[in-house]
């Protein structure tokens, strides 16, 4: 499990658009839009990947990813996470958020595995964020309605598969279920 921030940036002038022999033409100038935050957990060897938008890095933003996470493992009895050493990356996160008891029940579930400080290459999430942001998210984004989703799904209502393929593009990979 990872997480990136993502500027939301606006062109300023129309794009001239692409033209046989001619590549599309844009502006080096933008609106700055504001940014958003990037959560992503990945099974490689399942080709899973759970992604979610929210308006920022926070400990609460971080605790209802993980209630995600299990809840697409309900079955399994221990989930491995690895993951960095970031300070919302921990216990305290799970109590602010939930009741006692269902976040001492969260964190039971997880064995978290924390990549060393210096060794964040060590983490496969970062390598899919790279992946992510290099086919879908390397161009300029500006659509508030990225953050939108993100607040729509923290409510219950899951429009990843529609929107956010809209928004980020359709090279993700189907999640399974």
């Amino acid at each position: 499990m990872d997480e990136s921030p993502k500027q939301l940036i606006a062109e300023t002038k129309v794009p001239i658009p692409a033209s046989p022999g001619e590549v599309a033409k844009h502006d080096y100038e933008y609106r700055r839009c504001g940014v958003c935050n990037i959560f992503l957990a990945c099974e490689p060897l399942a080709e899973k990947r759970m992604v979610k938008i929210t308006e920022r890095k926070t400990k609460v933003d971080w605790a209802c990813f993980i209630e995600e996470i299990a809840g697409q493992y309900e079955s399994a009895e221990k989930i491995t996470l690895v993951m960095d050493n970031l300070n919302t990356h921990n216990p305290g996160s799970l109590y602010e958020v939930f009741p006692p008891d269902k976040a001492k029940a969260l964190w039971n579930r997880f064995e978290f595995v924390y990549t060393p400080k210096h060794g964040s290459w060590l983490n496969m999430a970062e390598i899919e964020l790279n992946v992510l942001t290099g086919q879908c998210l390397n161009r300029r984004i500006y659509d508030i309605e990225i953050v939108r989703v993100g607040k729509r799904q923290r409510h219950g209502r899951n429009l990843e598969t529609t929107k956010m393929r809209r928004l980020i593009g359709n090279s993700l990979p189907r999640m399974p279920g």
